[in-house]
């Protein structure tokens, strides 16, 4: 369980570097791109507990509902719970066409 524990970390770790990349861009910034990896570093992280503290890892990607999975294990991620709203929003708003992030979304990101 262990390696597998440590690749969601890995991927996770990926995707941070890429929304940071992309928020810090001077020529060519993709907005909606930092705001998508934010949000998949950090349901990677949470599938990464979920790992290590249960067998079931499900295929979701709303961010709360993977938090109330681990709430019982980890309660000072409830802190989180509205950040995690947002985000979870970015896994698919910016994607299509119609909506497009900002700046200021992808430095909401960052927090």
């Amino acid at each position: 369980m262990k390696k597998i524990y440590q690749e969601w970390i890995e991927k996770a770790e990926g995707d941070f570097n890429s929304a940071n990349r992309e928020i810090r861009a001077r020529k060519n910034p993709n907005y909606d791109a930092a705001c998508f990896h934010a949000q998949q570093c950090v349901e990677k992280y949470l599938k990464a507990l979920l790992q290590k503290t249960q067998t079931y890892l499900p295929k979701i990607h709303d961010l709360n509902n993977l938090l109330s999975m681990l709430i019982d294990e980890v309660p000072s991620l409830e802190f989180y719970r509205n950040d995690l709203k947002l985000l979870t929003a970015y896994a698919v708003e910016f994607r299509y066409p119609g909506e497009s992030a900002t700046k200021a979304d992808a430095k909401e990101c960052e927090k």
